[in-house]
């Protein structure tokens, strides 16, 4: 198992705090799309991206963000390369970044097992607003291509819901 320096570590977190462009509640690194941040030598960093699904338009605003960042902080060389394997999925939002999207009235997607289990079966998507269980589709494609727009029948409002990949 390879350790992050004390530098790498530094760096890591300053690039996992740039907000997402699309959903700027979430950070980079709650998002779970930061993958790696490897110092190379004197005043040159690789950040390593995974975009939350191929062709993902923010993965440019992503890394001109995570340029500026390391640039502020002194690093003179920034490399930001897109990295799609292994795969993003939605399992890669931390807890934090699931509590924040409910909180900001977008449903989370449905957390899957750990362990490799079972996977319960859910159909229904819980509302942001009220939690009730009874929503339905109005579109499966919503400000973004990783989220549907959804409406409680019992509260009557419409939510995005950030779909399982």
């Amino acid at each position: 198992m390879v350790t992050d320096t004390l530098l790498e570590a530094e760096l890591r977190e300053l690039a996992g705090s740039v907000p997402d462009p699309e959903l700027p509640v979430l950070t980079l690194a709650e998002l779970g799309v930061l993958r790696d941040v490897q110092v190379e030598g004197p005043g040159r960093v690789t950040v390593r991206l995974t975009p939350t699904y191929t062709g993902c338009p923010a993965i440019e605003a992503m890394s001109a963000d995570i340029e500026r960042v390391l640039h502020d902080h002194g690093v003179p060389e920034v490399s930001v390369v897109t990295v799609l394997a292994p795969a993003w999925s939605t399992d890669d939002i931390s807890a934090e970044g699931r509590r924040k999207l409910a909180e900001f009235g977008i449903a989370p997607p449905r957390a899957h097992r750990a362990d490799g289990g079972p996977v319960p079966l859910t159909l229904s998507v819980r509302c942001p607003h009220c939690g009730s269980t009874d929503t339905e589709l109005l579109s499966r494609f919503s400000s973004t291509a990783c989220k549907a727009l959804r409406r409680c029948v019992a509260c009557r409002e419409p939510f995005d819901h950030f779909k399982e990949l």
